[in-house]
């Protein structure tokens, strides 16, 4: 099952009317670009129906960027124990089994069985919803060593942790792309005002056809 994803005729003509053009990045540089995968373990996508199908859209997205010597990198939420905060916010039950939704074992394994893990990609934990939150998530400091400025946010749940994800990266000043059709949520319309979101005030919105387009026009 994909969602129907949409941005309105309106915010694309706002971003036309104020820059000019209606996406703000027409080139991707592949050596300098990563997919970073959000929380695509089994507590996640075993139960929703969305999450599944985006599966093949995220593994053939991530074969792409491999192939354009880009980065792939797989983030899974750390097992932890809850704290006090989270188990008076969530409720005792809810809060243990979100603390401990990652699974147990090396972070790779724990991964949604139908994904391909390269030898090349990155694989880190995060311990808070976004991967980029200052001291939660070694991802940032990875990418900067790989020379790494724009990333192509994909994963669950688009409205909570890709979300919260692509806000941090931009606020750290990558180019951020939210992949529409690579990004699962409970409803169309959670996904689609994190859309809005996105492209209205922190980055880009493109499918990943277009996406697979620009990698590919910037090999050459």
């Amino acid at each position: 099952m994909l969602h129907r994803w949409r941005i309105e005729e309106r915010e694309y003509r706002r971003h036309e009317q104020r820059r000019g053009r209606r996406h703000a990045y027409e080139r991707l540089e592949p050596t300098a670009t990563a997919l970073v995968v959000v929380d695509m373990v089994p507590f996640f996508v075993g139960e929703n129906p969305y999450c599944k199908g985006v599966v093949p859209v995220i593994e053939g997205l991530a074969r792409t960027v491999r192939a354009a010597h880009g980065t792939v990198a797989w983030v899974v939420p750390a097992s932890r124990k809850p704290s006090e905060v989270a188990i008076e916010f969530h409720g005792e039950q809810a809060a243990a089994a979100y603390a401990s939704s990652g699974g147990g074992g090396e972070p790779r394994d724990r991964l949604w069985p139908d994904f391909t893990v390269d030898p090349g990609d990155l694989v880190v934990e995060k311990s808070a919803a976004s991967a980029f939150f200052p001291g939660r998530c070694g991802l940032h400091q990875r990418l900067v060593e790989r020379g790494v400025h724009t990333v192509l946010v994909a994963g669950t749940v688009a409205n909570v942790c890709c979300e919260s994800t692509a806000r941090d990266a931009a606020t750290l000043e990558y180019r951020v792309v939210m992949v529409a059709d690579a990004n699962a949520a409970r409803r169309d319309e959670d996904l689609n005002a994190t859309l809005h979101t996105i492209y209205r005030s922190f980055g880009d919105v493109r499918p990943s056809s277009e996406i697979m387009t620009l990698l590919a026009a910037g090999r050459r």
